[in-house]
């Protein structure tokens, strides 16, 4: 046998498994690239879903917060407060503590200026309730009437507002809130 023929026949194999090692490693990469977009397209989705429960939670809690804080404002309207009833709020304030403790963990910017400033308003009016129940010196010091800090839970309503539309806008809800 001719060693040119060996040659051409040697190259000629060489070309036939290189070429179908070359597509092999082609499929592989193709196919790490789709289980990369896949596990992607998974992990976005489990983010909105984490997102999703954990503001549905925060609303929730703090909204139940704001109307315990209602509630326990007319109690003290009516000096009937209760050790039941404090359970009640401080109950509240456990819950909304926690879900604004998970929020800023995973909420964006935006959304966790918002829920900021929800959790600072209610806890501000919490101590002001409070002073009410205890009636404090400090309280009617500081102007905690009743229908003083009724009127700063009420402005905590809006501050709901404005925290539920940037979440609805962090989970594509609504582009405008």
């Amino acid at each position: 046998m001719d060693i040119g023929a060996v040659v051409i026949a040697v190259a000629g194999m060489a070309g036939t498994l290189g070429g179908a090692f070359v597509t092999q490693r082609a499929a592989e990469r193709a196919k790490r690239r789709e289980l990369d977009l896949v596990r992607d397209r998974e992990q976005t989705r489990d983010d909105l879903l984490l997102r999703r429960t954990c503001y549905v939670e925060l609303n929730r809690d703090a909204r139940q917060f704001t109307t315990a804080l209602n509630h326990h404002l007319h109690l003290i309207r009516e000096d009937a407060v209760e050790d039941a009833d404090r359970q009640v709020l401080d109950e509240a304030k456990r819950a909304h503590r926690d879900r604004y403790s998970e929020a800023q963990m995973i909420a964006p910017d935006e959304v966790l200026a918002r829920a900021g400033a929800v959790n600072q308003a209610l806890n501000a009016v919490y101590g002001r309730v409070k002073r009410l129940e205890r009636g404090s010196a400090a309280g009617s010091a500081a102007g905690d009437t009743p229908d003083a800090v009724a009127a700063a839970r009420e402005e905590i309503w809006e501050l709901l507002r404005d925290m539920r539309a940037a979440m609805r806008r962090d989970l594509g809800v609504s582009p405008d809130g």
